[in-house]
């Protein structure tokens, strides 16, 4: 199985920033150095920063409960962030999120394929479209265009980027010091992309990365979604409630990547997980309760109003969640609809639910965390998981320290990395030049 590891580039959730082994350390460049070696030193395939382009607006439209508790604030950028990590690191994938509904082809290929570089092929790119319309309004916008939209504007967007990641030939350096030949001219060209949504000319820069394209990453769990992700993605974070829509998730999203020509096998799904480990099952379970109290009902309220884009205040709070028509992040709308139908949950127990939930059920024993993992991987759940903390740093010290020994001793996890680049650790393959023209024909 492969492991990636949820970070934001500040504190992480609602209430993990309150526990007392918490280290607010979210400004310092060795704060992330450190959870990095960590991650490593745990074999880990990538450490993969989420993010956002704005302060979050949800109750009432306004930013107060977010900043109040923290909820989606502070962020860094998290470009920088995975630069400071890669001096720190040598085998570690490292993945930041950058959104297609705000930046342009141009500068994020030459980005990440300069990352790619530098970091000697371990760059990852997490593709957002934006899911807030307080984003918009910081890029003079009122409001985010339809999901469908997003979704076309990303499709082009990403066949722009890989027609610039194969401007340049892999054979096109030369630095030939004696010959004063640098590059072969016929192996750079300009793209020359006139489409609906950019213009641009070309070529890059920057040479064809190591890894050709950067891994991407993909998390979007509606219809539209999951077609974007079956024809671009190599990595999928989701998130899933219960092992069975975790099994229905996977076996859909194979069948689309099928259907568009690609080998299923290539794409690796990463379901999130939150372990809360415990000497004994009562233990970790007592852990867990002291979790959940950290988090105030208003913290989990507004934080699930943020990642659906709905104002709840609207509703009766003391009232089941009615049918939304949501913007937001769809994949996290499924869970919560189907945990509120399993629990019985008004609004307000499930905005408390969601703030300290700990997703994948991973509360127990190290041997029961193991025993969940092996089982969401064997049953075809999952090809691995993305962990995500409590707290940090500690948490990924506990995880790395014990958990990963016991997946190793069952040999469902690396003792040592097997490639150089986080393809070859993900296992998945290197895109051959003009991949981009199979992909397009297919979206068309």
């Amino acid at each position: 199985m492969h492991l990636a590891a949820f970070m934001n580039a500040g504190p992480g959730g609602v209430g993990g920033w309150r526990h007392p082994r918490a280290e607010p350390g979210w400004f310092s460049m060795s704060y992330y150095q450190n959870i990095a070696r960590t991650l490593e030193a745990g074999r880990f395939d990538l450490m993969f920063f989420a993010d956002s382009l704005s302060v979050p607006r949800s109750l009432g439209d306004s930013i107060a409960d977010n900043v109040r508790y923290g909820v989606g604030v502070p962020r860094l950028d998290p470009i920088p962030v995975i630069s400071v990590i890669a001096a720190a690191t040598r085998h570690l994938g490292l993945a930041a999120t950058a959104s297609t509904g705000f930046q342009q082809p141009f500068n994020t290929a030459r980005t990440f394929a300069s990352l790619d570089h530098l970091t000697e092929g371990r760059a990852a790119w997490n593709v957002v479209t934006s899911f807030q319309d307080a984003e918009a309004r910081n890029f003079g916008e009122e409001r985010l265009a339809p999901r469908d939209a997003r979704y076309g504007k990303a499709e082009e967007f990403l066949q722009v980027a890989a027609k610039l990641w194969d401007s340049w030939a892999d054979d096109a350096l030369v630095v030939d010091k004696e010959s004063a030949q640098f590059a072969r001219p016929e192996s750079v060209a300009p793209i020359d992309h006139r489409g609906e949504y950019f213009a641009v000319q070309g070529p890059l820069q920057v040479p064809r990365g190591p890894q050709g394209y950067p891994v991407i990453i993909q998390a979007g769990s509606s219809p539209a979604g999951r077609d974007f992700a079956s024809r671009w993605a190599d990595v999928i974070f989701c998130s899933h409630e219960s092992l069975e829509s975790a099994i229905a998730f996977r076996r859909d999203v194979r069948r689309r990547a099928e259907e568009a020509g690609r080998d299923p096998n290539h794409i690796r799904i990463l379901p999130a997980v939150t372990p809360i480990i415990g000497t004994t099952a009562g233990n970790a379970h007592a852990r867990r309760l002291e979790f959940e109290d950290l988090v105030p009902a208003e913290a989990g309220l507004s934080r699930l109003a943020y990642h659906l884009d709905v104002d709840l205040s609207q509703y009766d709070l003391d009232k089941p969640l009615p049918p939304l028509d949501v913007q937001g992040v769809d994949g996290h709308y499924r869970e919560v609809v189907e945990v509120a139908e399993r629990e019985g949950f008004t609004v307000r127990e499930l905005g408390k639910w969601y703030g300290a939930r700990t997703e994948g059920n991973l509360v127990g024993t190290v041997g029961q965390i193991a025993d969940r993992m092996e089982e969401w991987f064997t049953r075809g759940a999952a090809d691995g998981f993305t962990v995500c903390p409590t707290h940090t740093p500690v948490a990924f010290e506990d995880f790395t320290g014990a958990v990963v020994p016991e997946l190793q001793r069952r040999g469902l996890f690396r003792t040592e990395y097997e490639g150089s680049t986080l393809r070859e650790n993900l296992g998945v393959p290197r895109p051959e030049a003009g991949e981009w023209r199979r992909r397009a024909r297919i979206a068309s």
